[in-house]
Formats: C-alpha cells, sequence, structure tokens
C-alpha cells in the first residue's frame, strides 16, 4: 500500500521539524554570550559615576571577547549585572552580556513623546477645497507609527504649534522673550521626555497659468493643466528634548508628484482615500520614513521621566508599568536645576519597590541625598546599564 506508506513517512517528517524546531544548539548560545569584569576609580564625581564607568569598561570587554570568537559584526543586545562590590578607591562589576544579532538594540523602556501641530511655512499653498488635516495628520500619524514599535507611548497635542514665525523654525520665537518655556510646559504637561514637531515648508504646485505655444498641442495642454500637473513636498520634521528643550532631531523631507495632484477635503491623513490619492501616497512615504528614523535613534536613547511628588522619603516618579518600569530597576537622579548641565551632576539613584499603572515609587541608595529629591526633578536611566536578559 504505497499511499499509507507515504502518508507515514510525510507524518514522520513532519514530526521531525517540529522537533528540530524546539530543539537548541548550546553552543550557539555561549558564542554569543560572556561573563566579565570592569573596573574604575572612584574619584570625586562618587561612587555612582565609578559604577557606570566600570559597566562601561566591562562591556568594552565583552565586546572584544566577542569579536575574537564572531567574524561578523560585534554589537552588545543584552546585560544584565550579576554582581558588583567595592575595594578601597575601586568599583567592579560582574556583568553577563549577550551578542545582538540586529543591528539595533531593542529598549528596555517605553518612551513618552508628544506631538505638536506642523504649520504650513507659506500660507495659500493648500486650498480651502483640500484636505485640512495635514497640519495635525502629520504628526499623529507619525506618534501613530511610533506607538507600533513597541518603544514609545504617544500623546498628540497637534491642536498647539511651537512656532509663531514657520520661517524660521526649528527656533521657538515667544512673546515673552523665552524660547523654551512653551516647549517645556508642553512636555511637563504631557509626561513627555520628546517632543515631536515639524513644518510643512513646501507644498507648491507649479504655475499652469501660461502655456507656451500655439495651435492644437498648445490647447490641449491647456485644457488638460487642470487635470495634470507637478507639486513639490517639503516636511521639516524635528524632534527636542522634553526637559532640557534641545533640539536633538532635524530632518526635511522631500518629493515631488507628477499628474492629479489634488488632496480633496475630507481625506484625513493615513485613510484608505488619503492613501490612494498620489499626493497623500506621497505624504505617507515620507512619514513612514520620519518615524523609522525616530525609532532607529531614540529606541536605544536613556530613559527619562519625571518626579512628580516627594512624600515621606518615597519618590514617586511618572512611570510605571506601561513605561516598562520594574520593581528593582535604578535610575539616575537629577536636580531639575542642572538641565543645562547636560545630566553631569546627579543627586543619587533611585531604587524602585512599587510599580503601578503609569507610576512607580522607591528610594534613594544613599538615603543622606533623600531630602534634595523635589517635585520636577527627574530620573534618567543607565547608558546601557538597565538592559535585561529574559527573566533577568
Amino acid at each position: 500500500m504505497p499511499y499509507k506508506n507515504g502518508l507515514w513517512l510525510l507524518l514522520i517528517g513532519l514530526l521531525s521539524a517540529c522537533a528540530n524546531t524546539d530543539s537548541v544548539n548550546p553552543s550557539a548560545i555561549s558564542s554569543r554570550q560572556t561573563t566579565v569584569q570592569g573596573s574604575a576609580p572612584i574619584a570625586t564625581e562618587g561612587v555612582d559615576r565609578a559604577r557606570q564607568m566600570a559597566i562601561d569598561d566591562a562591556i568594552a570587554n565583552a565586546s572584544l571577547q566577542l569579536k575574537s570568537s564572531n567574524s561578523g559584526p560585534i554589537q552588545i543586545g543584552d546585560i544584565k549585572v550579576v554582581d558588583e562590590w567595592q575595594d578601597g578607591n575601586t568599583y567592579y562589576v560582574q556583568v553577563l552580556t549577550v551578542r545582538s544579532e540586529q543591528k539595533s538594540c531593542l529598549s528596555n523602556y517605553r518612551k513618552k513623546i508628544v506631538a505638536t501641530g506642523f504649520p504650513l511655512m507659506t500660507s495659500g499653498q493648500i486650498s480651502g477645497s483640500e484636505s485640512q488635516d495635514l497640519f495635525s495628520g502629520i504628526p499623529r500619524e507619525i506618534s501613530n507609527q511610533l506607538m507600533e514599535t513597541g518603544d514609545f507611548i504617544a500623546r498628540n497635542m497637534t491642536s498647539t504649534v511651537l512656532y509663531s514665525r514657520p520661517d524660521l523654525a526649528p527656533e521657538i520665537t515667544a512673546i515673552n522673550g523665552y524660547s523654551g518655556s512653551m516647549l517645556l510646559d508642553i512636555a511637563k504637561r504631557g509626561d513627555a521626555q520628546l517632543v515631536l514637531s515639524g513644518v510643512i515648508r513646501d507644498f507648491t504646485i507649479e504655475s499652469t497659468e501660461y502655456v507656451r505655444g500655439s495651435g492644437v498641442l498648445a490647447q490641449l495642454k491647456s485644457s488638460m493643466r487642470d487635470f495634470i500637473a507637478r507639486r513639490s513636498i517639503g516636511i521639516d520634521v524635528y524632534v527636542y528634548d522634553g526637559f532640557t528643550g534641545a533640539l536633538i532631531f532635524q530632518q526635511r523631507y522631500t518629493d515631488s508628484i507628477l499628474g492629479d495632484v489634488s488632496l480633496p477635503s475630507g481625506y484625513n491623513v493615513g485613510s484608505e482615500r488619503f492613501e490612494s490619492s498620489s499626493a497623500g501616497h506621497a505624504i505617507s512615504q515620507i512619514i513612514h520614513q520620519a518615524s523609522d528614523d525616530i525609532q532607529q535613534l531614540f529606541s536605544c536613547h536613556p530613559f527619562a521621566a519625571r518626579v512628580v511628588k516627594v512624600d515621606n522619603n518615597r519618590i514617586v516618579i511618572a512611570a510605571g508599568a506601561q513605561d516598562k518600569v520594574r520593581v528593582g530597576d535604578q535610575f539616575m537622579v537629577y536636580s531639575a536645576g542642572s538641565a543645562g548641565m547636560g545630566f553631569t551632576d546627579s543627586i543619587g539613584v533611585l531604587v524602585v519597590s512599587e510599580v503601578g499603572p503609569s507610576m512607580s515609587s522607591g528610594n534613594l541608595q544613599d538615603l543622606t541625598g533623600q531630602s534634595r529629591v523635589r517635585a520636577g526633578d527627574w530620573v534618567r536611566s543607565f547608558s546601557v546599564t538597565n538592559s535585561r536578559l529574559p527573566g533577568g
């Protein structure tokens, strides 16, 4: 009975394939991980700074070890501090590292980003019969796509515009003389680490009023000028640091479309109708590229959150389970007064002991600095020290 024999062979092959899928090669895992030590002297900056330098030293040593056993490009994906101690004036750490097979690292925490409106630099380039959703729709869709990556929590304030003079963007001019006040206020209201903004710098339809030549061809061009035209698109995208007001991302995206360049009223950004139009499709491509660029740059950026309350020696921060904060996580604490100092003077290390949906709390590792922490200060993750291994 050849049919039944063939069926049995097929079933055996499928079971073998499933068994092979579940099997793990221990040598492949060991070739991607290593345990190393790092050390750093304890200088005037204190123990916290020495700990960070010791971990950086350990990561550098791990990269050298992994590189010696792998011919491909090396990037540390996940790390876990398994032991740390102080001996005299030197701080030591023992770190377990795993080589990443991906080009970009995986973010431990979800960073909050608030999106503001994208004003049109030159009035009149979008007529009243065209979609009025570009101003809020473009930043809304960029933030939505950032949310989909799992690395960000996006909040929309797209009815707010940062620029009284869009032609001068990214410079923020304010009547009160302090240009950063509006931006920092928006970031504070949204508990955001990052502020997304931008300008629609160009959305020009080339003039077709004058048709060169005469005869049948000129008449044909004249009759088709309302249906076939060229439109240029230029969109500037900016990201600011929500704690210092510093501009940390700036990119211009351009495109040009030929044909039916209209964008009818009622076509909202992100909809199928919007995507089906030539202009909408070009803008959607820019949105995809901008969100990819921002994700690549900031997914590995250190996480930061605000201190919202200090109560009975408990420090409460505006980040919780939704931000991927967990019990035992550690953050550097910085005074709001050191905004322009580039995180150079920390108060201490916060150790998280309680985690809620959107808030967490804990105490400083060294309680002597607890009284110096105020609402409005912020916490920041170590550059790479809070990376976790599965189950870590």
